[in-house]
């Protein structure tokens, strides 16, 4: 293997953490606004309302202003807010530096797949200070292509030099990451998600820090594969020549035979005029 690739909220980026750690600081910043909304009904309702990052925010607020009806601050206004703060509130998963470091020090080269805002996303890459180990960093918005779309797996692999069957995506998805991958020969790490019911897929981890191992046991498959691959290729062909030589030594006999055969004619004729 000589890539990884990464999906961004889920797999990198502790998105509950994240939002739940925002949640609290944005209550605190408006909280003369918010003061009449218990601070622990906000966080969660937001958090449910986001829906891990699948439902953009401007709908989110929309529906917390409905419900809970919001005092002197508009949805627009807390919109902007998220907008402008949410970095500052990005939590990593554990073990991140340490895996990415792990794989680069491997010769791993490693890209990230997201869909997405780009200028949004990149704030939160920045957040967690992680840019520098990544050769590639593909954004949906910028691409105008999302996951699981084949299209955006196959450009970020192209603009790594990389084959799928070279390259592993890590992800929390079934379908936009899992799937998706897994469809361009990719092969596919399933970060383990509770939100999410088990998918079915080889690899599996828990913690990002399994990665590096985890990879150095593809490495070593791939490697057996390919020697018995060889060996494989290397019995064939000794075997279609001993199945030549056999057919020539054949067709000698044969011929030798035959030769045998003529002679003793032409000597029982000889005789005969005798």
């Amino acid at each position: 293997m000589k890539a990884v690739f990464f999906d961004l909220d889920g797999t990198l980026l502790d998105r509950d953490a994240s939002i739940k750690e925002f949640s609290i600081q944005q209550y605190q910043r408006y909280y003369d606004k918010l003061s009449h909304i218990p601070q622990a009904v906000f966080t969660n309702r937001f958090k449910e309302l986001d829906a891990r990052g699948y439902v953009w925010k401007d709908k989110v607020y929309q529906q917390m202003e409905a419900e809970f009806t919001f005092q002197g601050i508009a949805a627009e206004d807390l919109l902007m807010d998220y907008l402008n703060h949410f970095h500052q509130s990005c939590v990593p998963f554990p073990h991140l530096i340490e895996t990415l470091s792990d794989l680069r020090d491997r010769q791993i080269k490693m890209g990230i797949i997201s869909n997405g805002r780009w200028g949004f996303q990149m704030a939160s890459i920045q957040a967690l200070q992680v840019e520098e180990y990544f050769g590639v960093i593909l954004i949906s918005e910028q691409e105008g292509i999302s996951k699981p779309d084949p299209q955006i797996f196959h450009r970020a692999m192209d603009r790594l030099c990389v084959s799928p069957y070279e390259s592993v995506f890590v992800g929390d998805h079934p379908v936009n990451d899992i799937e998706g991958s897994k469809r361009c020969g990719m092969e596919a790490v399933w970060k383990r998600d509770p939100n999410w019911n088990n998918t079915a897929v080889k690899w599996k981890i828990d913690d990002l820090k399994e990665l590096p191992l985890l990879i150095d046991r593809m490495r070593r498959l791939a490697s057996i594969c390919t020697i018995r691959t060889e060996r494989a290729d290397i019995s064939g062909i000794s075997s279609a020549g001993r199945k030549r030589s056999v057919s020539k030594g054949t067709v000698r006999m044969r011929h030798s035979a035959g030769q045998k055969k003529q002679a003793a004619i032409f000597f029982t004729n000889i005789a005969t005029r005798l």
